[in-house]
């Protein structure tokens, strides 16, 4: 029996090759995994020297050969082919162990060209896909996490049909996923992300009890590895909804550094926000703008959740809960409700993966972009458009406005008062119907609108909005602008002694 290993990822691999000798197995390897595997004591052929060909072109070609292709690819039940190998003194290769350069960590290493394409691996993808297709036969581990089950399947003699298969289908993902990276590094690098094809590969970290509605499967998938490593599950499980909401409400929630915010979302909308001086202060004051829509939502707060807040936050019920951190005293406040589901992500802060592009499905297919994102003096560098100038207070009032807009579904207006949102209207056909509604649900729950300052995330196409700001009492509007009607947008807003700010750039969020 025969086992070939070449690995770039060479974690666990020596003890791998130990148990695969002490059950009989002949090993074969090249390059780094040969020096590696000798260098630990064991008898190990050199690939070269089975085959007869040495390694050529600085390592380019080593296994592309007969002997290697053909003692994986031969079929063992067909007599014409067992007899082919024999005549050509081909030996049956029955493990092939193989992982692929590390081309991830080469890109995000360095810019040079040159070594990056020296870092495509050629004959590892080929003896992968060849052993993978001959699964009946050929056991193919390209994961170092399988060595252990690989080990106990043979040592059991327990290598069936149903193990090779599932490590075939894993094979296949290897190297499709290694194909992608290499194909869309090649758009990003010479089109700009936008080539004849768009791959999108994602790797499973859970299944969802159900998609979206109980009838639908649903399930988890990362582009790296932020959810297997930062995203920490301490009570319950975190449903399909639960994710959407939950991104919705971190993304929030970390577009202000590490400031104290809090964010509430329900059903992919933030129905509460605030940063006040402390994180129990800044839950108050985001409960209050909607406390009737915050029941049984989800909240992001950014930073360490601690007994005293974890006491607040229990005095009504709320679905889902995540932190920077969660403290073991606060994880004992929520001990008895068994509905709440509570989340660690990241360290004292929360943290974001920040995905540099976007997609939507469509039926047929997607649509692709690169992510929007408010740039860092967005705000600062808007310019003042009417005769009214802002103070530092509605400054920073405004960007809160202005960054909970761009998350918030178009069409839509924010509404924010001392660095709290205190009302907000999206997802409506109309931009003044949205004011309305905001203004509606303030006027329910008692909050002074008076002072507030306004944003939204495209245009006034009309002054009626501004109309509706000034009668409750708006201080101060921020607005990309670009209407054919801005100049009667400022009229209005200088008829009205409000101040008017224009950023130039529009933040849609369909």
């Amino acid at each position: 029996m025969n086992a070939l290993l070449s690995v770039s990822d060479k974690a666990g691999i020596v003890d791998f090759a130990k148990a695969l000798r002490s059950l009989e197995y002949s090993l074969l390897s090249t390059g780094g995994t040969l020096k590696c595997l000798r260098e630990s004591g064991l008898e190990v052929c050199d690939v070269a020297e089975y085959t007869g060909s040495p390694e050529l072109f600085d390592g380019r070609l080593k296994t592309l050969h007969p002997k290697i292709h053909g003692g994986i690819l031969h079929r063992r039940a067909h007599l014409d082919d067992v007899n082919t190998a024999k005549d050509h003194g081909i030996l049956a290769i029955d493990i092939v162990c193989v992982n692929l350069y590390p081309f991830k960590a080469t890109i995000e290493r360095t810019d040079d060209f040159d070594e990056i394409i020296e870092n495509i691996d050629i004959g590892g993808p080929s003896m992968v896909r060849a052993a993978a297709k001959n699964f009946a036969d050929v056991l193919v581990i390209t994961d170092p996490s399988d060595y252990g089950l690989a080990i106990e399947m043979l040592q059991t003699q327990r290598s069936n049909l149903e193990f090779r298969r599932a490590m075939m289908i894993k094979a296949f993902e290897h190297t499709a996923s290694y194909d992608t990276m290499i194909a869309n590094y090649m758009n990003q690098r010479f089109y700009e992300g936008f080539g004849t094809k768009q791959f999108i590969v994602g790797n499973k970290v859970f299944d969802t009890r159900y998609g979206e509605n109980p009838h639908q499967k649903g399930a988890l998938y990362e582009f790296g590895d932020f959810y297997t490593k930062q995203f920490t599950t301490l009570k319950g499980e975190a449903s399909f909804n639960n994710l959407t909401d939950l991104d919705g409400a971190v993304k929030i929630a970390t577009s202000f550094g590490d400031a104290p915010a809090v964010c509430i979302v329900k059903h992919g909308n933030p129905c509460g926000f605030a940063i006040k001086e402390n994180l129990s202060e800044s839950y108050k004051a985001a409960l209050r703008s909607d406390p009737v829509s915050a029941y049984g939502g989800v909240v992001a707060i950014n930073g360490i959740l601690d007994k005293a807040l974890a006491e607040v936050i229990n005095e009504m019920f709320i679905e889902v809960l995540i932190a920077g951190r969660i403290t073991p005293e606060a994880l004992c406040v929520f001990e008895s409700k068994k509905r709440i589901k509570l989340f660690e992500c990241g360290s004292n802060q929360l943290i974001a993966p920040k995905d540099r592009v976007d997609f939507k499905h469509i039926q047929g297919g997607f649509v692709f972009q690169e992510a929007d994102r408010i740039g860092e003096s967005e705000v600062q560098d808007a310019r003042q458009m009417g005769q009214v100038a802002v103070d530092k207070s509605q400054k920073r009032d405004l960007e809160i406005a202005y960054k909970l807009a761009a998350l918030v579904k178009s069409n839509c207006v924010v509404y924010v008062k001392e660095c709290a949102l205190v009302a907000v209207g999206m997802g409506m056909t109309s931009r003044v119907d949205a004011s309305k509604a905001a203004l509606a649900k303030a006027k329910e729950q008692n909050i002074d609108i008076r002072g507030a300052v306004l944003a939204s995330e495209a245009f006034f196409p009309f002054r009626d909005s501004i109309d509706e700001a000034a009668k409750a009492g708006v201080s101060a509007i921020i607005e990309p602008g670009g209407s054919i009607r801005d100049d009667e947008v400022i009229a209005a807003a200088n008829e009205h002694g409000m101040a008017l700010y224009f950023t130039g750039v529009r933040h849609f969020y369909h």
